[in-house]
């Protein structure tokens, strides 16, 4: 049987793929579908990497945010939210008032003065009076102290309960206390009033220190409590009055409550217990960088200035301060060396001129112009600080020019003029012999943050050439430039 070959028929869909282009076997990718998907995945990662960044750092972010929003609260601080409680007595009153007129004012600042009895008339240049309140019941066992010790510690207690507003520290100190106010306010900005500071110095006569404590905020000189603290203090004072009844005076009793509260002294060495006597030159004209906050024991030491009582001279300063009070006893010294002269200027207070090169750390150092606190033959002069001599011959010492009058130039810039204190018929060097009158010209000195965390004294340039008055100008010194003469 014959077998034929079947011819295959061609399959129709085979010719129909033949018929179709590349493009249409293989279609590319929608371009917006893959753009819609790229942005999602993008969007999704940028969630993924916010919510990572919101349970990794949250807890930082809010510290941080919390740190910042404190120290604008904390730099806010003025003179309004300071409440000065001052302890006095009847007897006291009628000689120091005096002395807290010149810094009290009562448009601005706020301050009650505690008395053991009254018999005032109101004076609106003075702060208002408040009788203390009876303590007969708290024992007193110091042998030869004073009871009034315990109404001035528990002045504290009645400042506070007395409820004032918009209170963020609460300052204390004596009758014979002279506060330059500005600056305190400069220097508590620096603490944050919602956590608990005590703020305050000790005293400058070291035994003084060794019989109480070197952690005291001696009260004379002035301490501060933030509201927070003063807030707490004021609920435990009784209880401690009670129990520290052994104590001589009113700040170790204060200090010992606050230390069973668990809190230490903060130091501020520019509130100034002045426990020295006599003539205080040789520790004003070394202050310390920071500002100056206080002085006291006025009736103890010398007027600051020739031909004046205490008073005028206290005024005097504190006009001065006035005009620039962050640069009020700051020391700046600077050099001639064509002639060979060192000139030491405290801004506000007084110049010396010295002959030949001084160097700085030697001005730096206190001269011991002055006597101890506690008087007797066998009390040694030891104190908080370095000292040098002072020549007993007047010929042996610097030229000094006390200052005369301060004024500025209406804007940031000040003007000071000081006029030579004439002691003993001396023979001085060519340079100097005829010099009479010193001018300085200064800025504003502003105690910013980091001239508070990190203080850098000033330097200052004498202009030449001079004979019987001198110019000197105080400015900000070069990045590395030395306070000393160029030899």
């Amino acid at each position: 049987m014959n077998q034929t070959r079947r011819k295959r028929r061609p399959d129709p869909s085979l010719s129909r793929l033949d018929s179709l282009s590349p493009e249409m076997l293989f279609p590319a990718k929608s371009p917006a579908l893959t753009s819609s998907r790229i942005r999602n995945i993008f969007l999704l990662l940028v969630f993924c990497f916010i919510i990572y960044i919101i349970f990794s750092y949250g807890t930082f972010r809010r510290e941080k945010i919390s740190s910042i929003a404190r120290s604008l609260t904390v730099f806010s601080t003025r003179r309004r939210h300071l409440l000065f409680s001052i302890a006095a007595s009847h007897d006291s009153w009628l000689r120091r008032s005096s002395y807290v007129r010149l810094w009290y004012t009562p448009e601005s600042t706020r301050a009650v003065v505690f008395l053991d009895r009254g018999g005032f008339e109101s004076d609106l240049t003075l702060p208002p009076v408040v009788v203390s309140k009876d303590v007969s019941r708290f024992p007193y066992n110091f042998p030869g102290g004073l009871r009034s010790a315990i109404r001035v510690a528990r002045v504290v207690k009645e400042t506070v309960d007395q409820g004032d507003k918009d209170v963020r520290w609460f300052v204390f100190g004596d009758d014979d206390t002279v506060f330059f106010v500005d600056n305190l306010v400069t220097v508590l900005s620096k603490y944050d009033h919602r956590k608990w500071y005590y703020v305050g110095s000790n005293s400058e006569f070291y035994d003084q220190n060794v019989r109480y404590s070197f952690d005291m905020a001696f009260g004379g000189g002035g301490f501060a409590i933030s509201v927070s603290l003063a807030k707490v203090l004021a609920k435990v004072l009784d209880s401690c009055l009670m129990r520290y009844s052994h104590m001589y005076g009113s700040d170790s009793r204060i200090f010992s409550c606050l230390a069973e509260l668990g809190v230490t002294l903060t130091h501020e060495p520019g509130f100034h217990q002045i426990d020295v006597r006599g003539n205080i030159f040789g520790l004003l004209c070394a202050h310390p960088l920071s500002p100056l906050v206080s002085l006291h024991h006025l009736d103890a030491v010398d007027p600051f200035f020739p031909k004046m009582n205490r008073t005028e001279s206290v005024a005097r300063l504190i006009g001065a301060s006035s005009l620039d009070s962050g640069r009020i006893l700051q020391q700046s010294v600077c050099y001639d060396s064509l002639n060979t002269v060192t000139v030491s200027v405290v801004w506000g207070y007084a110049i010396q001129v010295y002959e030949g090169n001084k160097l700085l750390p030697d001005l730096l150092t206190l001269q011991k112009t002055f006597s101890t606190w506690r008087r007797g033959s066998g009390v040694q002069s030891n104190y908080m600080f370095s000292t040098r001599d002072y020549p007993r011959d007047p010929c042996g010492r610097s030229l000094v020019f006390f200052l005369d009058s301060v004024g500025s130039d209406g804007s940031e810039g000040t003007w000071s003029n000081y006029i030579l204190h004439r002691v003993g018929n001396c023979h001085r060097a060519e340079a100097v012999k005829r010099l009479e009158r010193i001018k300085v010209l200064s800025h504003k000195l502003d105690h910013d943050t980091q001239q508070m965390v990190s203080p850098r004294r000033q330097c200052c340039d004498i202009s030449s050439p001079y004979n019987k008055s001198m110019v000197i100008n105080i400015r900000q010194c070069m990045p590395d430039e030395l306070i000393a003469m160029n030899t």
